[in-house]
């Protein structure tokens, strides 16, 4: 004899208490009944009994207590199977994105530098004017400049004045930085043109020619060629370096014992371009030109 299991299945409510005690036929009529919604396996069963396919997702899907009983609904055997959706799938355009991803522009800045990058050559600003050309063409820039009443007041007094060579040449020969205010420019002049095309270097600076001269010669820097951009330091009466009066800068040597010339402080005061004799020339002073 067949011992009798009693079914897991709860029953429904509408049963009257008195069908708990029933024979096996009525726990077999008993098993036909739709399934409970709040037992959780209870479904499974069914759809098992019946030869339904059971969707693996239902095997950890718990039962929500609050889901409405669907008693009413019989499973058919007939129908396809659907699947159950995923509890809390989030859509896909809503997946989280990647935490802690740097951004493109952030990434882009913590690449490595690149071995084989050269750094651009950056040459000083005035490597371009270290020409004879460059140095004449400062100086034929400021002809017509011309000196107030007083006998000074141009720019290449007041650059003079302000640069750090005045109090030198000040300590040197005596005076103030303000006598140069109205003093000869010849000498200013030709300084300024030099500073402005980068030369200051092999060319130096000074107030007095006599003094300048000399420093030329210092520094073997010294001839008696005509060459283009050459200093020029003359003297009226002929002589040595100590009798010079005037400086100015060399444009040509004209070969037929002249020189084209531009001076400061020359005809009324003012910067020009003049021919002069090389009998009243005492020297060249050379600056160091790269072309």
């Amino acid at each position: 004899m067949t011992s009798h299991v009693p079914s897991r299945a709860r029953t429904s409510a509408a049963l009257p208490r008195l069908a708990l005690g029933v024979t096996i036929a009525a726990g077999v009529v008993l098993s036909g009944l739709p399934a409970s919604a709040d037992d959780p396996h209870s479904a499974e069963r069914t759809a098992a009994s019946r030869g339904a396919t059971v969707p693996a997702a239902l095997d950890d899907a718990p039962a929500k207590a609050d889901a409405p009983a669907q008693a009413d609904a019989p499973a058919r055997a007939d129908a396809p199977p659907q699947d159950a959706p995923v509890p809390n799938s989030a859509p896909i355009e809503k997946v989280a994105p990647i935490q802690n991803s740097a951004p493109v522009e952030k990434i882009a800045q913590a690449a490595p530098p690149q071995v084989n990058a050269t750094a651009p050559k950056t040459a000083p600003a005035h490597k371009a004017l270290l020409t004879a050309d460059a140095l004449l063409k400062v100086a034929k820039s400021q002809i017509g400049v011309k000196e107030n009443r007083a006998g000074g007041g141009t720019r290449f007094h007041r650059w003079y004045m302000s640069s750090p060579r005045a109090a030198q040449t000040v300590a040197r020969d005596g005076g103030s930085i303000r006598a140069y205010r109205n003093a000869p420019w010849c000498a200013m002049f030709v300084s300024w043109v030099g500073e402005k095309a980068g030369l200051q270097d092999s060319m130096g600076a000074d107030a007095y020619t006599v003094a300048w001269a000399r420093w030329f010669k210092r520094h073997e820097r010294w001839g008696g060629k005509a060459e283009r951009g050459a200093v020029v330091f003359f003297s009226w009466n002929g002589g040595r370096i100590r009798s010079i009066d005037h400086v100015g800068l060399v444009k040509k040597d004209n070969g037929n014992g002249t020189i084209t010339t531009i001076e400061g402080n020359t005809g009324d005061g003012r910067v020009e371009q003049r021919v002069r004799p090389k009998s009243q020339v005492v020297g060249y002073g050379y600056p160091e030109f790269q072309g």
